[in-house]
């Protein structure tokens, strides 16, 4: 795609774990902007329906297969991307999962923990690493990797700071995402891509069994703001609708 092209083109987003919650509440967000929004997801058929739906609505959305585990998968959707779009304006790691529970220490099964780190951490390395030739290519890229509060070392240490139950599979995986998140800033501090983590608050979506306060509208708009920073925004920072989260 020539420059000219690019320059042309409606900026394009890709979400990860798109297809439903936070994810598809964020592609909606970005799409109601004029972005267009690639939506990754793993299942084919809330995949494709999740695209109707936001093309109804008016957003120009496509279907992106990705499972964020899976190496073959990561390489083919980033081809994908690139046929499609010719370039990346914002990544949005949003994709995770709690590892299933229990998970007190102690008593841990360690493949729940293995499984969290996997799709939490490992998954967004492997999909950014795979986007980031893509993202290059655009004059103002965005990472945004979907943490939570839970992740903060600082609130878990706080007396009295209400952060979720004991977890030694979820709350280190968004911990160590965040730790993630802070080494790419630094890697990529002479870029013009700017990459931070957010935290979407206690959103009711299916990750927990819609106990959450929340709305995945009210959820998303962090991400969304942070996708859509300007130049001179913030990177290598943990931010909820409040403002900067302690690490």
């Amino acid at each position: 795609m020539s420059e000219t092209n690019i320059a042309r083109h409606p900026q394009v987003a890709l979400v990860t774990g798109a297809n439903k919650g936070i994810g598809y509440e964020i592609a909606a967000g970005l799409g109601a902007l004029g972005w267009t929004v690639g939506v990754g997801a793993r299942d084919e058929e809330r995949r494709e329906a999740a695209v109707e739906k936001l093309r109804a609505a008016g957003v120009d959305a496509f279907g992106v297969p990705l499972d964020v585990t899976d190496d073959a998968s990561v390489t083919a959707a980033a081809r994908f991307v690139d046929e499609r779009a010719g370039r990346l304006d914002a990544l949005v790691n949003n994709a995770g999962i709690t590892g299933g529970g229990p998970q007190e220490p102690s008593t841990v099964d360690v493949d729940r923990v293995r499984a969290a780190v996997e799709t939490n951490v490992i998954g967004v390395i492997r999909v950014t690493n795979a986007l980031l030739p893509l993202l290059r290519r655009s004059p103002s890229p965005r990472i945004v990797n979907v943490s939570s509060s839970v992740g903060s070392l600082t609130l878990q240490t706080t007396p009295g700071a209400e952060v979720g139950p004991i977890s030694v599979a979820y709350s280190p995986s968004k911990t160590f995402l965040n730790a993630v998140t802070v080494q790419y800033a630094k890697e990529l501090a002479d870029t013009n891509i700017l990459i931070n983590a957010v935290c979407p608050g206690y959103t009711a979506t299916d990750l927990n069994g819609f106990r959450g306060v929340r709305t995945p509208q009210q959820g998303a708009a962090s991400a969304i703001r942070l996708a859509t920073v300007p130049a001179d925004g913030p990177t290598g920072r943990f931010f909820d609708d409040e403002g900067e989260v302690p690490w």
